[in-house]
Formats: structure tokens, C-alpha cells, sequence
């Protein structure tokens, strides 16, 4: 019923949105826009990429705000509004927003949106499971961590693009090219920093299980608090399970992401004697406009550079 209620609200909101925005049509701004595809995008890594390379022919309309948990989204009534308007919805899928029956599946089909203007950047990863081979497993989002993962996903933008506007396809292709060799390159300095970077430092411990794929792609030893955002964060159990780890392995520095609260980590820091990382890393979102990580190019040089100084410390 719950559920129910839900997608009727959201029908009503789509519908009044709609027709108030029927009354600004028409307007000098419409004129500029209308050749543009206007895409929905669903949070800031997703939006980065298709901003990227899409260039002056595209708009996009970013779900998530920085800041917000994109796992665990309540949409608000422009999104819905920019949603019913838009050419084409790129989302990330592997559980990102909320998985099936999520924030992202309620909102879609509250407007019936058609289904085949929907683009999953992730259709070529093959996914990572928390808890795996138990009754908790599900799929890891956090995919993108990972830059072989980011090319992946600029490659299924650039695919998209072509199909929705063909008219521009060079255009498309183009700049694919040149983002898709900056990625490569950051790529290569992942795999040549870690390589060289001893066995007993290559230890990754943060706060959310959240750095799967990029450890298991660079064979680096992964240990956290909790296994996903939206679950319970830092409980005695955990932080005890943690501090084990911790004292177990022993790794250079601790690490906290930017959008987590440290005071779980500090409890294992000051109970294991290991010293937390000053600079936080990035794991759900780019950073906002005046960060070291405001771009997605810039979120994954930032990371590599926070893990390889705390790793060598």
C-alpha cells in the first residue's frame, strides 16, 4: 500500500509539474536549449562523465546532490519535473540507487518513463557482492572507484550519445577519445604507484566496504567498519571486529572517506595506535566545486594520491 501511495503522489506531482512547465514555453531560454538533448542524470559521477563527453550539445539534470546518500535518495518534485522532459536517464546501476524497487525504480515508474530512453553505464562490469556466499549478499555499488571501471562506463556514455544524437556522433567521438586516454593514463599510474608500493603497506582500511573493486583489481588488503552506508554505522560489534583487523595486519594509516562520520575511526585509532590519514578519500561522490576532486579525472588522481602518501608513511 505503501508503495502504492508513493507512485500515485508521484503521478500527481509529474502531472502539475508538467503542465506549469507547459506555461514557459516559448521563452528566449527555450530557444537557446531546445537543440540540446537533455539528459537526467543520476548522481555526481554519472553527471560528470556524460557532462564530459557530451560537451555543448547535452543539459543534464543531476539526481543526487553532493552531500546525499545516492543509495538512499527521496527524489524531489523538479526531478521528477526535469525526469518526464528529459531525452534520455543514465543511472549506474549495480545497486547504486537503491536497487530494485528503489528510490530510482519508484520514481521511474511513477511517470512511466519510457524504458528504452534508459541507459546503465555499468552493463559490462561484472558485479562485486558484500557478504558474498551469505544470506546478506548483495551487489557492491561502488564500482567506479575502480578507473578500469571508468573507462568502461565513458565507453557505454559515448555509445549512448551516438545513439540518442547521431547528428553529432564525430563530436561524441572525439572527445570519448581524448577523456577515455585520460583515463587510461591515470590508469597506469594506479597500477605502477601499487605495484610498487611494499606487500605489508598495500593495506586498505576505510570506513564503508566500499574499495572492493579497486582492491581487488591492484591486489591490495581491504578491511572496514560496515559494509554499506545504509546500514547501521560503527556498532560495538563492528568496531570491535574492526579493531581486530586492524591490530591484526597493521596498516600504515587509516583512512575516512569524505562523507562519513570519523568518530568510529577515531575509536579504532585511538584503541589500535594507528594513525588516521589527514586528507579524507572520496568514495560515492566527486568533491564540490572548490575541492581537489570536482571532477571525476580529479576524484580518481586525488584518491591514488591520498592512498599511495598513506600507504608509504
Amino acid at each position: 500500500m505503501a508503495v502504492d501511495l508513493i507512485k500515485k503522489t508521484f503521478s500527481i506531482l509529474a502531472v502539475l509539474l508538467v503542465l506549469t512547465g507547459c506555461s514557459t514555453k516559448g521563452t528566449e531560454e527555450d530557444k537557446d536549449t531546445e537543440d540540446l538533448v537533455k539528459i537526467t542524470s543520476t548522481f555526481s559521477i554519472m553527471t560528470d562523465i556524460v557532462e564530459a563527453i557530451g560537451g555543448e550539445y547535452v543539459e543534464v539534470y543531476n539526481l543526487v546532490p553532493l552531500g546525499t546518500d545516492p543509495h538512499d535518495y527521496d527524489p524531489k518534485p523538479e526531478d521528477i519535473q526535469f525526469l518526464t522532459e528529459s531525452d534520455a536517464l543514465f543511472y549506474n546501476g549495480l545497486n547504486l540507487e537503491g536497487g530494485n524497487g528503489g528510490w530510482l525504480d519508484k520514481i521511474v515508474s511513477s511517470v512511466d518513463y519510457d524504458e528504452s530512453k534508459m541507459y546503465r553505464a555499468t552493463d559490462d562490469i561484472e558485479p562485486m557482492y558484500l557478504a558474498e556466499g551469505t544470506a546478506d549478499e548483495e551487489i557492491n555499488p561502488h564500482s567506479f572507484i575502480d578507473p578500469n571501471v571508468g573507462i568502461k562506463m565513458a565507453e557505454a556514455v559515448e555509445e549512448a550519445l551516438i545513439e540518442l544524437d547521431s547528428e553529432n556522433s564525430e563530436y561524441y567521438k572525439e572527445r570519448a577519445k581524448e577523456y577515455i586516454k585520460e583515463l587510461k593514463d591515470i590508469e597506469t599510474d594506479y597500477r605502477q604507484t601499487f605495484e610498487n608500493i611494499p606487500d605489508d603497506r598495500r593495506i586498505l582500511f576505510a570506513s564503508e566496504f566500499a574499495f572492493q573493486y579497486l582492491t581487488e583489481q591492484y591486489d591490495i588488503q581491504e578491511g572496514y567498519i560496515w559494509s554499506i552506508d545504509t546500514e547501521a554505522s560503527g556498532s560495538p560489534q563492528q568496531i570491535k571486529e574492526a579493531t581486530e583487523f586492524v591490530k591484526k595486519y597493521h596498516p600504515p594509516v587509516l583512512f575516512v572517506e569524505s562523507n562519513v562520520d570519523r568518530r568510529p575511526m577515531e575509536t579504532i585509532s585511538k584503541e589500535s595506535s594507528v594513525p588516521i590519514y589527514e586528507q579524507p578519500l572520496y568514495s560515492d561522490e566527486i568533491g564540490n566545486a572548490d575541492s581537489e576532486a570536482s571532477t571525476y579525472l580529479e576524484y580518481l588522481r586525488y584518491n591514488l594520491n591520498v592512498l599511495s602518501d598513506g600507504m608509504n608513511q
